[in-house]
């Protein structure tokens, strides 16, 4: 496996609100305003395809993305879940892990397309309340995997 870059964005410590790190990956809140409880599981080294890790690495990957998204369908009961992994942009894995209710602005597209609505503010305020508890129960479900 590849090192960490400097010119990589999420080689960064910046990458997002840290709540988690292995030696293998770690977890931040992405802080995308109207989009609160939007999660990236992040590999720790530097590469760009799914298909660099072993097969205990690429299992562990999905079972703490699958984790992360247990939590956030518990909590928030969100229309769906979203889980994408492209890196056309930043060519390093990583796992978006996203709640998406039908009140948010881009709904039912991704939200890197073009805003459908503006997103409902009594209920991303709820959402946003809720994030310090939300942060707690991921950590607690990831540190359950060990």
């Amino acid at each position: 496996m590849s090192s960490l870059s400097a010119e990589c964005p999420l080689c960064q410590p910046s990458a997002g609100a840290p709540l988690l790190q292995t030696p293998l990956w770690r977890v931040v809140r992405v802080q995308e305003p109207g989009f609160p409880a939007f999660y990236r599981l992040i590999w720790q080294a530097h590469v760009a395809e799914f298909s660099e890790l072993t097969a205990a690495e690429r299992a562990g990957s999905m079972e703490a993305v699958a984790a992360i998204e247990r939590v956030l369908i518990a909590r928030l009961q969100p229309d769906k879940i979203n889980l994408a992994s492209f890196g056309n942009m930043v060519p390093h894995l990583h796992w978006h892990v996203m709640a998406r209710f039908a009140w948010d602005s881009h709904y039912p597209q991704p939200l890197w397309g073009p805003a459908q609505r503006p997103a409902d503010p009594a209920a991303l305020a709820r959402i946003e309340r809720e994030l310090p508890a939300l942060d707690m129960a991921v950590r607690e479900a990831l540190l359950g995997l060990a």
